[in-house]
């Protein structure tokens, strides 16, 4: 999951591959109340991540991995 750091400091790598191999594997993970999330969902707008990979990111991957899905 992606908690402990904010976006922005995001490596490249990990955007890049976030795009990839890994869309179906990376988990929204908070550090709050060290980021908030309005902070934090803030700076993920601003990554280069496809459209169709940022609600993965954020719900689809851990609907799935949680059996929450229809």
């Amino acid at each position: 999951d992606l908690s402990g750091w904010s976006p922005k400091y995001f490596p490249e790598s990990l955007v890049r591959m976030s795009n990839s191999g890994l869309q179906d594997k990376v988990l929204f993970g908070t550090d709050f109340p060290l980021i908030t999330p309005q902070k934090w969902l803030g700076a993920f707008a601003d990554l280069p991540l496809k459209d169709e990979v940022r609600p993965k990111i954020l719900k689809h991957n851990a609907v799935r991995l949680l059996g929450l899905g229809a």
